[in-house]
């Protein structure tokens, strides 16, 4: 387990470009900041997790392995419960917290930040700027 990436995945980093594509400027992994996000808008305090599939129990892909399941369930557990407590402790702080699925489409995960993006930051949504 230790080799797994704790930044920088794929699926981060395809969301990333998309989003800088569009003009969006971010820090990567906040450190000052619970629970470390991935993505964050500083000024429109908009936290952005891309959350793995396995690690994160995703309702459509998650499967329980069957070794070591105690392990399993107790270790997985403990993220969401994590997950849980750093999204209240942002929210809490006046931040609006995100969590985009590894396997959603980057394009519309961006186009969902960007309308909240603008929405937080204030800037006029105008017809055909948000790409769909």
């Amino acid at each position: 387990m230790q080799r797994m990436r704790r930044a920088s995945t794929k699926p981060e980093l395809v969301l990333r470009r998309e989003l800088h594509s569009r003009g969006l400027r971010f820090r990567v992994n906040h450190a000052g900041m619970p629970g470390r996000p991935d993505i964050v808008f500083t000024r429109a305090r908009l936290a952005v997790f891309v959350d793995g599939c396995f690690w994160h129990r995703c309702p459509f892909h998650f499967v329980m392995p069957k070794n070591n399941r105690g392990f399993w369930q107790e270790k997985l557990d403990r993220n969401v419960v994590r997950d849980r407590e750093k999204d209240e402790a942002l929210i809490s702080a006046g931040w609006r917290v995100l969590h985009v699925w590894e396997h959603e489409n980057p394009v519309t995960a961006a186009d969902l930040i960007e309308q909240l993006w603008r929405e937080r930051r204030g800037v006029p949504v105008r017809l055909g700027e948000v790409r769909s």
